[in-house]
Parts: C-alpha cells; structure tokens; sequence
C-alpha cells in the first residue's frame, strides 16, 4: 500500500508516517529527512538546500525529483511507500504519477492533515525546544508554512478530485489523527 500524507510545515505528517510505517511494515519516505541527510553531508546539494531553507524558499523540484525516484525504483520498496511531505507543488504530483506509472505502483490513499498557522506556530516552538532541529526557527516556519499554503493549493486540487483523498483536521491529538487514518486504511 502506498500513501501520501501532506499537510504544512509542523501538521504531524512525520508522526503519522511513522505509525503507519510500523502498521504496515512500510518505508517512509521524507523529503525532509532526504533533504536534512544532504545538508549534513556537507554536499553542493545540501548547501543549495540550506540557501532555499533559510530563504524560506522549497528546494528546487528537481533536487527532490531525483532523490524520490532512487526511492520509488527500488524494487524491495514497492507498494509500501508511506510518503511523508512530497509531492509539494503540482510539478511534484505529476512527477510521481509517473514514477508510479513506470513502476507499476499507486497511490492508495491521499491524507491533508490541514492545520491553521497559529497551530502551526505552537507547535513548532514544541518541537524546536524538544528536538532542536535547524530547520525550525520562527521566521523561517512563518514563511515556509505561507509559502506551502500557496504552492499546494494546485496539489490539493489535484488529489481531492481522487475518491482515496481525505482532508483531516490536523489539529487534533495525533491518537485521533491516527485512529482515523486507521478507519480509511482498514488497519
């Protein structure tokens, strides 16, 4: 089974891909921790990331193309994809139905874990002083969490024509989030 959670900067994709990474003996695939692996390698990759992270820009679709399909080819992943924040922008999207396409898989079901901004906000000030990550100060979340919402309205028109679509309320507990992905999922 392959599924696409996505939702802003802070919504609890990575959490929910988790959970159903062990639910379904699956592998999660994050464009985020891709993109953290590259800048702590030090690569040209990675210090281009850093500049469009810092600028509150997303990293060129070409840059997580190409991570994505080393992932996807891989045959020992097939159908069990749990996709944790791409495709982020309509070029992603159609990118990875062909992808898909090419390597006789689907999508099964489509999460939009929606979350307001001052949710967001929360949250991310949690998370920083918990995990201390680079990727989370204030300025950058703000404009990061702008910058998603105008960017993915195309993937969300894209996806929500889909019966596997679902739009969930992001600002829950994660229990919750969890046991109703589990009711669409059959787990």
């Amino acid at each position: 089974m392959n599924v696409i959670l996505f939702g802003p900067p802070g919504a609890g994709k990575g959490t929910q891909a988790k959970n159903l990474v062990k639910q379904l003996n699956s592998f999660q695939i994050s464009t985020g921790e891709m993109l953290r692996d590259e800048i702590q390698k030090n690569s040209e990759i990675g210090k281009k990331i850093v500049e469009d992270m810092n600028d509150g820009r997303f990293v060129s679709d070409e840059i997580v193309n190409s991570l994505i399909e080393k992932v996807i080819s891989d045959p020992g992943k097939k159908n069990k994809l749990i996709f944790d924040g791409y495709p982020r922008s309509l070029t992603q999207a159609k990118n990875l139905d062909k992808l898909l396409i090419k390597t006789n898989q689907k999508i099964n079901f489509v999460f939009f874990l929606n979350v307001n901004k001052e949710t967001i906000i929360k949250r991310i000030k949690q998370r920083k002083t918990i995990e201390n990550r680079s990727d989370d100060d204030l300025n950058t979340i703000v404009k990061r969490y702008d910058k998603y919402m105008e960017t993915t309205k195309p993937v969300l028109e894209f996806y929500s024509k889909n019966s596997n679509f679902f739009e969930l309320d992001g600002s829950t507990k994660v229990e919750e989030i969890t046991a109703k992905i589990n009711t669409f999922i059959n787990v």
